[in-house]
């Protein structure tokens, strides 16, 4: 395995459960949830499954500006000579992380205050504010997908 395959498939790696952990986030356990559970238990839920699933986000928060820079140095001479896709992925994942960051440092803890007191009409409104922004984040991210899944063609 050369260095490039390694930094290139822990890239990938990190995109993959970030973008696929708010895919099927989105898609199928909140539809579940819904169906399955009463708002205080939903609530109690989506706390745990948050916490959970931003510890892997962390790990692919720092991974991927990592192993993209270290492609962009083993590929190219440095950021000036990167293709412009190089940069637009660069630019959304800031993107993605301002909002994660968002949700995580400022959202998450108005949730967890909410399900402590059980004031569960303020905690369905704090998770409707987060959902809305997991949302957008995955909407940019599959953006991401689609840039790279193209990359030969841009």
């Amino acid at each position: 395995m050369t260095p490039f395959s390694l930094i290139y498939s822990l890239h990938v790696l990190a995109a993959l459960v970030w973008v696929g952990g708010m895919f099927f986030a989105w898609m199928v356990l909140r539809p579940a949830a819904l169906k399955a559970l009463e708002g205080p238990a939903r609530l109690k839920l989506w706390l745990e499954v948050f916490q959970g699933f931003f510890r892997w986000v962390w790990v692919a928060v720092l991974l991927l500006p990592i192993s993209g820079v270290g492609m962009i140095h083993l590929q190219y001479t440095g950021f000036e000579t990167a293709p412009r896709y190089v940069q637009v992925m660069m630019g959304l994942y800031v993107v993605m992380t301002a909002l994660f960051i968002r949700i995580q440092a400022l959202m998450l803890p108005e949730l967890r205050a909410a399900v402590t007191t059980q004031d569960w009409p303020a905690g369905a409104a704090v998770l409707g504010r987060i959902r809305r922004l997991v949302g957008i984040n995955l909407i940019v991210g599959l953006v991401l997908v689609v840039i790279a899944a193209l990359r030969p063609m841009l």
